[in-house]
């Protein structure tokens, strides 16, 4: 292992240190004796400088023709897609997710790049027929300003791209604050930023602690929009504190996400799809699988299934391509897992791991055994809760309309699926779910970047990321009346017949 870097904040075009003098480290969470990294603890000094530089570049970047920024989302795309393995090799290193899964994290941010890419072509308004004669009626996107972006550490590239690029090719300008778990991740994005050509000013990245740097970011006057991806008890504090401002807020946050199991269902496709959805990145998604609601008939031989499957799951660092599942991504994650294990034995039966994995390398590291809890009443804790790890409550439910009322009694509203044979029983479902995203015959997991992406109820706020409507999050619009007909025309007065 090599003596770890010191890595820098990115201010107005130039990498500095922060005021504060200050460092932290980022460590491999499967082996913690792997310093990934010494970051600035940024402070809220250096985000005033941050904003001042978006707000003094704010002119120029709004400025410059929209179908010209796409041009440098282009070109920052096809610079990911060309360092993709080492990209996702240090996304690996630093928060833990197996290499097959990092390697679909960049994919993302290249995805999402090139389609907001197009969008500098397009940003669509309307061109309506006036109510009046000679006169022309039309509406358009314009930039908000500076955007303050705030990201978590479990999707620590594609997250940041799903919110900075429909930013930037709308002509806002970007102060960016990554979790304190992925700094690397945020800065390797910003050295292909600043390598692709964009103007000094027009992104800048502040390292830190949520506490010093995010509030900062949230309550600065200049900051225009706040984009913001995490917990929902994080969520409400942000949404307080930049609603005494009234700024444009979207908020994406947790998840409950529940898998659906009919009785006619294929189940080894069922199998398939909740064990990748419960266990995929340690159950460390917000799409995660964390409950599955299995018609009585099916349920106990699903839950042999499961467990037969789940016991065999291969922990470790995720560098290793045969390697199932890596670690939590902290020591705090392994403590919160447990609490969660401890209350699931009081409400249910455990029917696989429970327990923190040691021996031989793994002692060094996060690692939590995939955990199966059977016979789960829907109003548990364990069923309510996000736990934010690899555990999986299996809820027996008696036909469709007790599954359907199940899924749906949670606080949260983001993913669900449902595996069956019959299609009347998958349109229902499609109507049915209180989710923004729906799956037949597919676990809870993975996104389209050209479709929207968010969640209903505590999940969020009603914004939307992903698809052509992440623009609505970062534009505001303008409805413009062109009267070419020589006269004054009164619009519902001179309509009206005499």
């Amino acid at each position: 292992m090599s003596e770890p870097a010191v890595h820098q904040l990115f201010i107005a075009g130039r990498w500095v240190d922060s005021v504060s003098g200050a460092t932290f480290e980022s460590v491999n969470p499967a082996d913690t004796r792997d310093v990934v990294g010494h970051f600035q603890a940024g402070t809220a000094a250096d985000v005033a400088m941050a904003v001042r530089a978006a707000d003094e570049a704010s002119k120029g970047w709004k400025a410059t023709p929209a179908p010209k920024r796409g041009e440098l989302l282009y070109r920052f795309g096809a610079l990911m897609a060309e360092h993709k393995e080492r990209l996702a090799r240090a996304m690996t290193r630093e928060m833990g997710k197996v290499l097959a899964e990092a390697r679909g994290d960049v994919q993302e941010g290249i995805d999402i790049a090139f389609l907001m890419a197009g969008e500098g072509r397009r940003l669509f308004g309307d061109t309506v027929p006036s109510e009046l004669p000679d006169k022309w009626a039309m509406s358009i996107r314009q930039p908000l300003g500076i955007a303050g972006i705030v990201t978590p550490w479990n999707f620590p590239m594609a997250i940041p791209c799903w919110k900075m690029m429909p930013a930037l090719v709308s002509g806002n300008t970007v102060v960016f604050k990554p979790s304190s778990d992925a700094p690397h991740c945020a800065t390797l994005l910003i050295e292909l930023l600043e390598q692709a050509g964009f103007p000094a000013g027009v992104v800048n990245l502040v390292t830190g602690a949520g506490g010093e740097v995010g509030d900062a970011i949230v309550d600065n006057p200049d900051v225009a929009v706040i984009s913001f991806t995490g917990s929902s008890a994080t969520g409400r504090t942000i949404a307080e504190r930049a609603g005494r401002r009234l700024k444009r807020l979207s908020l994406e946050l947790g998840g409950k996400n529940a898998v659906v199991v009919l009785r006619d269902a294929d189940l080894d496709l069922a199998v398939d799809g909740i064990l990748w959805s419960a266990f995929g990145t340690t159950g460390q998604r917000c799409t995660a699988c964390s409950r599955v609601i299995a018609d009585k008939p099916i349920a106990d031989e699903l839950v042999r299934r499961l467990a037969d499957r789940t016991s065999r799951l291969a922990l470790g660092s995720g560098l290793d391509e045969s390697i199932d599942v890596g670690p939590l991504v902290n020591a705090a994650a392994v403590e919160k897992v447990a609490r969660y294990i401890e209350i699931g034995r009081g409400e249910a039966e455990l029917v696989c791991g429970g327990a923190r994995v040691t021996g031989g390398e793994l002692d060094h590291g996060h690692f939590f055994a995939p955990t199966i809890f059977a016979g789960v009443g829907p109003m548990a804790r364990i069923a309510q809760e996000e736990i934010f790890g690899p555990v999986l409550s299996v809820i027996p439910a008696d036909g469709y309309d007790e599954a359907m009322a199940a899924a749906n009694g949670t606080h949260y509203g983001l993913s669900a699926s449902i595996f069956t044979r019959d299609v009347n029983a998958a349109f229902r479902a499609m109507r049915d779910f209180e989710t923004g995203i729906v799956y037949i015959n597919a676990g809870t997991t993975g996104a389209e970047t050209h479709l929207p992406f968010g969640g209903w109820k505590d999940t969020g706020n009603g914004h939307r990321e992903a698809g052509h409507v992440a623009l609505d999050t970062f534009t505001e619009w303008k409805s413009v009346y062109v009267d070419f007909s020589g006269r004054l025309q009164r619009a519902q007065i001179d309509n009206q017949p005499s």
